[in-house]
């Protein structure tokens, strides 16, 4: 019903945003932690939009990018995920992570997401393992191991050493994709150091 709000930021906070377009209205839209991080320091912003309408309240779910709605929308149809454990899903993972534990039936990752069991991480996974090959044009490949905690670790170490973030996730997915996603942190960063 609406497929965007544009217009002047009046309020950030890390749950929504308030937006007021040209007609003088304002909008509460809901945002994940990700496109909270996303916005940045701006004054006049525009936000895909999911509209959800309850017994009790209308609301507006926004998204800095096409990827993030989509997977909000796929999420909320799986039985016993609602608006609020999709979002807090796109704020605890990435969409990259979120397809690639599906992908790879990765429940663990799943589970580290407050509220979400391993029946629940399981129904993730049967209900939308087919859909995501179909929505996404990436290749699941890539996506499998941008799923992986350890990568994570070591690029946030390697970053800390003052390492730039972008070349050494390229390493990182390079060994990763050369020895396998089984490599243990200290694994990861040893051999990113030899080639960065």
């Amino acid at each position: 019903m609406i497929e965007y709000v544009k217009g002047k930021l009046v309020e950030k906070t890390p749950e929504h945003v308030v937006i007021e377009t040209a007609g003088g209205i304002a909008y509460i839209i809901h945002i994940s932690l990700a496109t909270y991080s996303a916005i940045g320091d701006v004054q006049e912003l525009s936000l895909l939009t999911h509209y959800v309408i309850k017994e009790d309240a209308h609301i507006l779910y926004g998204f800095a990018d096409e990827e993030e709605r989509s997977l909000f929308k796929l999420l909320i149809t799986v039985s016993g995920i609602g608006v609020a454990t999709a979002r807090l899903m796109l704020s605890s993972l990435s969409v990259s992570e979120i397809l690639g534990a599906i992908a790879t039936e990765n429940a663990r990752t799943l589970q580290t997401v407050k509220g979400i069991g391993n029946k629940s991480a399981q129904r993730i996974i049967i209900e939308l393992k087919d859909k995501i090959g179909k929505t996404t044009p990436q290749n699941l490949d890539k996506i499998a191991f941008s799923y992986n905690n350890n990568k994570s670790e070591a690029l946030s170490a390697l970053v800390s050493l003052g390492f730039v973030k972008n070349p050494a996730e390229a390493v990182l997915d390079k060994i990763i994709q050369q020895e396998g996603i089984d490599l243990s942190v200290e694994e990861l960063i040893k051999k990113a150091l030899k080639l960065l």
